[in-house]
This record gives structure tokens, sequence and C-alpha cells, in this order.
């Protein structure tokens, strides 16, 4: 059996909506008043409190603010667990000192855990929640197992989706017992040392010039609506306005969100498709742990290499590897474009505008990236 997750269309009501939008107020709210508590007690002398701590905390803030007997108590659970996750990082692996969430910043998402049969997928078109009741649905696969969470979230554009955790028996993919080492790259996204390639799509740039349309719109009408707002508080208005009161800037600022939306959409789906038949086609698979960090300093580059997204194409691999019982590698990028992949000569550093060369000592002619994907297979 393997966890995996499906997202999950909604279409909310109006009354389910505003169900949803309380629900992310309420999560956001105890985990502000829980990480107050935590830092009072630390600075009273106290020690730090568990998850089963922090658990019986909620009954008397549900007491206090009866408000949020109204949210589902299950997310409101899985709020202290986070919490207690967010210490545990500090902790161990030394991450930043957990924060508050403001209304502003923080992600509108709330996670429910299945007890009692309280997520129940009714048909095609339908969706059982705690709190919401039967809410309409679409997704393009459904989940046929046994469900453990559901987190809804919201987009940046106002659509909400579910994502639906469950467990599943996932059909095993025929073994090849083929093996190959890929180089990504800006010209082309993957380079297999077989001679494949998978080329780049810029899908930024396809849509740059809608996009970029309302970008402008969208800073001219913010700079307008705050000259407003500071006319307001000069005169002393008796109700000043926030950005959100203004309709022009929040239509440009969706429109903005919709077209960035779109381009992750395009990129993602593209990705999927390529990390799929890689895990379909090869048993093993051998990849270069790259730094991108670094390589994003280069500002001729940093645009073309944030479109590529290296990180996300490694991690499908990876959780699809796992699910099929395939096994992806990462290896060292030292001086893999460098060497020469039949005798391994060292030829020195190569500038990027250099994609062929030949090898001084057994004179074999190379091809940049697949000479690349060769060394990382042989790694």
């Amino acid at each position: 059996m393997t966890m995996k997750t499906f997202k999950l269309r909604l279409y909310p009501n109006a009354k389910q909506r505003q169900q949803i939008e309380s629900n992310f107020g309420a999560c956001r709210f105890v985990w502000n008043e829980l990480l107050n508590m935590q830092i009072q007690r630390h600075d009273n002398g106290g020690k730090y409190i568990n998850e089963f701590g922090m658990n019986y905390l909620i009954k008397p803030l549900k007491k206090q603010y009866p408000w949020l007997k109204e949210a589902d108590a299950t997310s409101l659970l899985a709020v202290s667990h986070n919490l207690h996750l967010a210490f545990q990082k500090l902790f161990k692996e030394h991450a930043g000192y957990p924060k508050f969430k403001a209304k502003r910043f923080a992600r509108p998402a709330y996670r429910s855990n299945a007890v009692n049969g309280n997520i129940v997928l009714i048909d095609n078109k339908h969706f059982r929640l705690p709190k919401l009741g039967q809410i309409s649905c679409r997704a393009g696969q459904l989940p046929d197992g046994k469900v453990k969470t559901a987190t809804v979230v919201r987009s940046r554009i106002g659509k909400y989706y579910v994502l639906v955790t469950a467990d599943i028996e996932i059909a095993q993919w025929s073994k090849t017992s083929a093996s190959v080492g890929i180089d990504v790259g800006i010209a082309d996204l993957v380079i297999t040392s077989d001679g494949t390639r998978y080329g780049t799509k810029r899908f930024d740039k396809a849509l740059s010039r809608k996009k970029h349309y309302w970008e402008k719109r969208l800073a001219r009408r913010r700079r307008q609506a705050e000259k407003e707002m500071a006319w307001d508080k000069h005169f002393k208005v008796a109700v000043p306005r926030q950005l959100t009161d203004f309709k022009n800037y929040m239509k440009a600022k969706m429109m903005v969100a919709k077209y960035s939306e779109k381009v992750a959409n395009q990129r993602r789906d593209y990705l999927q498709k390529i990390s799929a038949k890689l895990i379909r086609h090869y048993d093993v698979i051998k990849l270069e742990d790259l730094k991108t960090k670094g390589l994003m300093r280069n500002h001729n580059l940093a645009r073309a290499i944030a479109n590529q997204s290296w990180r996300e194409l490694r991690l499908m691999l990876e959780y699809k590897a796992t699910w099929y019982g395939k096994q992806v590698v990462a290896v060292s990028p030292y001086k893999t474009s460098q060497r020469c992949s039949l005798c391994g000569y060292d030829d020195g550093k190569h500038e990027l505008d250099v994609r062929e060369w030949t090898c001084p000592q057994c004179h074999a002619y190379h091809d940049r990236d697949i000479n690349a994907a060769k060394n990382i297979l042989a790694a």
C-alpha cells in the first residue's frame, strides 16, 4: 500500500465558501494563540508543551471563543500538529523560529483527518467534507483507496481545491533493466545518455505580453490607490480605505495572478509527462545534485534557470520511483561537462557557448550535454 494524493476542484456554494473561509481564519487564529502561549511560557521559565498538551489547550480556547466550534475539530488538531513539527525543526534542524500568521500572507488552507467516515467520495461529481456536507467537485483521477486526510486550499485567483491523501495499491510498471544518466540544461530541459532530448518550453514567454499588460496596470492602479488612501488619512476621513476596497486594483491583481497560475500549471503538466516517461522506460535514473542557488546568481540566466524547475522535476522522479519500484540516484556534478566519457581525459573548463568539442587524447567528438549525461551515468 502506498500513500498518494489526489487533487480535486471544488465548486462550493455561497454558504460553503463562507464556512471554508471561516475555517481558514479559525486555524490561523489557533496557530497564533498556541504560538503566543509557547512564547509566554518560555519567557516565564516554563518547559515546552508538546503536541498532546497543545491539543488540550484548544478546549479552553473553544470555551473562550465559541465561534471556534463552527470549524472542523480535526483541522484545529492539525494546527497543533503542524506547530509541533515547526518546533521540532527548530530544536533538531536549527530552522527559524515559528512565526505568527497574518491574514494577508498566510496560505489559505486547512487539513481535516478522516474519522468515522466523515470524508467520503459520494460519486464522480460530489464529495462530502466535515462541516461542509455534500459539495460539487471535479477531478481527472479520483481516490479509490482508504482516505486519510483532506486538505482544502484556495488558490490566488479564488479557486477551491481539496487534496485527498489515500492509501492505495499502485500497479507496478514492468521492469526494463535499463539505466540512464540525464543532464539538465537551458536550451534543452533534459538530455539523456542515449541521446534523447526533451526541449525547453518557455511558457512564461508565451504569455509574457498579456501578463505585462496587466502588471503595468496593477502598478499604476496601486499608486493611484495609495494616493487616495494617503488623502483619506490626511483629512481624517471617518472610514479610511484599504487596497482591497479599490475594485480596479483588485481586478488587475487577479489578472496577474491568473496568468502566473496558468504558466505554473503548464510547466507542471510538462514536467509530469517527462518524469512519467523516464520512470516508465528506465529502472535506474542518475542525475546531477545541482545547487541552483549558486547558479541563480548569474543574472543573465537566472530567469531561464527558474523557468526550468529542475528541483521540481527531481522531486517528481523520486516519488514516482518510490511508487513503481524504480531507483533515482543523485551524483556529484563535478567536471561532468569536462571529462571525456570514453577515455576520462579532463579537457578543462568549457564556457557555456562551447556546445561541442573534440577530446585531445582520444580524438572523440562530443556533444557537451550528451557527454555530460554519459559521465553522470558512469559516476
